[in-house]
């Protein structure tokens, strides 16, 4: 499952949104690009201390909790892309996901706020190389956003996290 889900007020409300010819993948890149060249809007996951709470949760959601397998992740200054193998249905880790992260970055901030957007955009993987596309994306995102020139480089990913053994691991499981 690919998962994305963003700050609160973080598109621009004078957005355009794509033809209704548009297929919902292209519309998700349309929404996706505009999210990656937001000027304005809350960009709450900048601070290192913020996206490292979201990154801790992420994993924790893995290795802690159980709710699913963790393929690969990036946390964007206003979104995040997870690409996970559920073992729970999304409201049992996706809510609390956002619940607690959400609560924990408003202490941080010293604000009280919806930190997340309410809807998520979710999409079922059919087939492995839909699976490869949609990691190459994610890891990238930060490269294709302009934020580094290596997607290794960007600490709150997985390119940057998972080691090779890890990786290959993760990949013999989905």
């Amino acid at each position: 499952m690919f998962v994305t889900f963003r700050l609160a007020g973080s598109l621009p409300a004078s957005r355009i949104f794509p033809p209704a010819r548009f297929s919902s993948g292209k519309a998700f890149v349309a929404m996706d690009r505009l999210l990656d060249q937001a000027a304005d809007g809350p960009v709450f996951l900048r601070q290192h201390e913020i996206a490292q709470l979201v990154i801790d949760a992420v994993c924790d959601g893995e290795a802690r909790f159980h709710r699913y397998d963790l393929h690969a992740f990036v946390a964007m200054p206003n979104h995040v892309h997870l690409l996970v193998t559920p073992h729970v249905i999304a409201k049992r880790w996706l809510g609390p996901l956002k619940g607690f992260t959400g609560h924990q970055a408003n202490r941080v901030l010293g604000r009280h706020a919806p930190f997340w957007q309410q809807e998520s955009y979710d999409h079922l993987v059919r087939d492995e190389e839909e699976f490869r596309r949609i990691e190459r994306y994610i890891e990238n995102n930060p490269v294709n956003a302009g934020l580094v020139g290596s997607a290794e480089l960007y600490p709150w990913s997985s390119a940057a996290r998972f080691d090779g053994a890890r990786r290959a691991e993760a990949r013999r499981q989905a």
